[in-house]
């Protein structure tokens, strides 16, 4: 699977999607949400698991933080530190290759903030999919947040489903179970998953949900209507955007979903080690 996924990053610009007009939605409603829970803090140590080419790990070393970002791609790596070293920024940002089911130099309770925005997107097991959330709660301090991204189960099945016209066909092939959940698998590259989902993967971390926000709600059933869009229009969406995106009765049907967790505090007696 890693060498698919590899080939796909390599020729895929993440860094563009986030720049569309669509893909402007997501990445400010990210930052709104990681700029309310580091509350004008400067300094906080901030990982990125799955940084792609630095998206937002160079912002928020622009803003004053010390990122340690982790990706999968070599090549998404070395653009990175490209980009690091033309912004000066190299003090702040520190870049490797990595799995984010083992962030092997990473050492346990340094991280203020987690961030995981794609790796939970190209695993398939369960199994894996709470790996990775256990080794960002290791990482992460006490009161530190995580920050885990997800592709929602009814994007994928109304847009490539129904909309591109592959429902009849995803059905003959097994694709789809008789409540029509997505059965992941690595031939798919992408992973969808349901609320439901999200609280199994959350329990079995032990991790504690904060809140869950749609990402880009509506956005990827309208890409159309951004093209021509104009900015006071965009910014009027924004606002839009903002005061919904909690809404549980909408989370579902958004593209993308980031689930924002916290480690659960110790609820037991201390243990005594003489």
């Amino acid at each position: 699977m890693n060498e698919e996924l590899i080939a796909y990053y390599g020729k895929y610009n993440e860094d563009k999607r986030l720049t569309t007009p669509y893909g402007r939605v997501e990445y400010l409603t990210t930052l709104r949400y990681i700029d309310r829970f580091s509350a004008g803090r400067t300094n906080l140590a901030v990982l990125e698991a799955g940084a792609a080419t630095g998206r937002y790990s160079l912002e928020l070393a622009r803003r004053g933080h010390d990122v340690t970002a982790v990706d999968l791609v070599r090549y998404n790596i070395g653009i990175l530190k490209q980009k690091a070293g033309r912004e000066g920024l190299l003090e702040h940002v520190k870049a490797y290759v990595g799995d984010a089911r083992k962030l092997k130099k990473v050492t346990d309770s340094s991280q203020d903030l987690v961030l995981i925005f794609g790796p939970l997107y190209h695993v398939f097991s369960e199994e894996d999919k709470v790996a990775i959330l256990k080794e960002g709660a290791r990482v992460l301090k006490p009161g530190g947040k995580l920050f885990a991204a997800y592709i929602m189960n009814e994007f994928a099945v109304v847009t490539y489903g129904f909309h591109e016209g592959h429902i009849l066909e995803s059905e003959m092939r097994g694709k789809l179970d008789e409540d029509f959940h997505v059965r992941n698998s690595e031939e798919d590259l992408f992973s969808f998953d349901r609320l439901e989902d999200l609280e199994r993967y959350r329990k079995a971390a032990g991790l504690r949900r904060v809140m869950t926000v749609a990402q880009d709600g509506p956005v990827n059933y309208m890409r159309e209507d951004f093209k021509n869009m104009t900015d006071d229009v965009f910014q009027e969406f924004l606002r839009y955007h903002w005061s919904v995106c909690e809404r549980k009765e909408l989370l579902g049907a958004s593209c993308h979903v980031l689930d924002i967790l916290e480690k659960r505090p110790f609820a037991g007696k201390p243990i005594l080690i003489a």
